[in-house]
């Protein structure tokens, strides 16, 4: 039976057999349901609020109504939820086949200024690029802690008061409320055209979640994932912090690349059940975070400074470029021992090259450049890996 991850608690699900929510609208002698804490979603997820009971479908099998009456007060619903952990979805989840994309990251990588960039990319510039409708799902339950809230105040903190944030706080129980987007567009194939709905799901995971093995597998988020997107810190590298003279506070971290590098596979052969025989199935994004401070290093020629035209389309020469041409710098900075781990245990890798900010932040002060907020190639991690699945076009010449 096929399945897809829910993108709130990452449990794989039959879309076709969603369960309802109640919508407390009740019957002639049966008042409608009150609201109450859920304890399998607050279990799941860490959801905290009040939401009315949820329910599974009225036939044993086969594909799952529309529409179902409550058992408690009989009144009809159209509401559809996760089966596990209650998180309403949206109406054009159910039969969807949407992959899984996650993101994770080692501790300073900048996680939360890429996401919030990224989001901002998502609703702006890149929805525009591709003709689609892209909005935050299921927000419409959330309270002040929400992820809609915590995304603007977080997009208010970096382009309007040009600060950066405190290090993410660690997952209790390697759960924390997900950012979700629906990208929704058209789809033309053998010269029909349809509606296609994918979703985004972005953990902001804490670098903590990764220090260890232990951490790492207990993120269901990694073990669901049909593709991942890998934040590094080229920082981190043997020979870049020789040779850029950085100040201490650029410094967040003293893990090895290669050391995170090596828990993520360990994680992803576990959770996927990876033979050792085998390489790692899902396709990899493995973006180099805060590629503006390797500027300077660099020279003003260097291509990766640059931004390939962007049309409605991943171009695909272009990346294959930006991949080779990160490969090189990996080599010239002492790291082909992450090059050999990638090659050597994954199908499917790319490497990028991103700044979120578009130039190095004040990190004593942890103020955003004086130009403001200029993402450098941010969204093709992102891009690639949906011209991989077919969600965009992908330019092959």
């Amino acid at each position: 039976m096929s399945t897809t991850a829910c993108p709130y608690c990452y449990h794989r699900i039959a879309s076709h057999r969603l369960w309802y929510q109640c919508a407390g609208r009740g019957t002639p002698g049966h008042p409608g349901c009150t609201t109450e804490v859920d304890s399998a979603r607050q279990a799941e997820t860490g959801f905290q609020g009040r939401s009315r009971p949820s329910f599974g479908p009225p036939r044993p099998i086969g594909p799952a109504p529309a529409k179902a009456p409550c058992p408690t007060c009989h009144g009809e619903t159209g509401i559809r939820v996760c089966p596990c952990c209650h998180t309403p979805l949206s109406p054009n989840f159910a039969g969807s086949k949407s992959p899984l994309i996650a993101m994770v990251g080692a501790k300073g990588t900048g996680k939360t200024v890429f996401l919030t960039v990224l989001a901002h990319e998502l609703r702006g510039g890149l929805r525009r690029r591709f003709g689609a409708d892209v909005r935050l799902s299921g927000d419409r339950q959330g309270d002040a802690a929400s992820p809609s809230a915590w995304l603007q105040e977080n997009v208010d903190a970096v382009y309007d008061d040009h600060r950066l944030f405190a290090q993410t706080a660690q997952a209790q129980a390697g759960r924390r409320e997900p950012l979700v987007f629906e990208w929704r567009q058209e789809h033309r194939r053998l010269g029909r055209t349809s509606l296609r709905t994918s979703y985004l799901s972005f953990y902001d995971t804490a670098g903590e979640d990764l220090t260890t093995q232990s951490n790492a597998v207990e993120l269901a988020y990694l073990g669901s994932a049909d593709a991942l997107i890998l934040l590094l810190d080229p920082f981190m590298l043997p020979q870049a912090r020789q040779r850029l003279g950085l100040p201490r506070a650029a410094l967040t971290s003293a893990e090895a690349t290669i050391d995170v590098v090596g828990r993520v596979t360990d994680a992803l052969r576990i959770s996927h059940g990876v033979k050792p025989g085998k390489r790692i199935p899902i396709p990899v994004s493995v973006a180099f975070a805060k590629i503006d401070g390797l500027f300077d290093l660099l020279g003003p020629d260097h291509p990766l400074l640059t931004t390939p035209p962007a049309g409605p389309h991943y171009d695909e020469p272009a990346g294959l470029d930006t991949h080779e041409r990160i490969r090189a710098l990996l080599d010239e900075l002492g790291a082909d021992n992450v090059d050999a781990h990638l090659r050597l245990n994954y199908d499917t890798f790319r490497y990028f090259g991103i700044s979120a900010l578009g130039a190095p932040p004040d990190y004593e002060s942890g103020h955003v450049d004086a130009g403001g907020v200029r993402p450098h190639r941010v969204d093709e991690p992102l891009v690639w890996l949906l011209g991989g699945f077919g969600v965009v076009p992908v330019r092959r010449k």
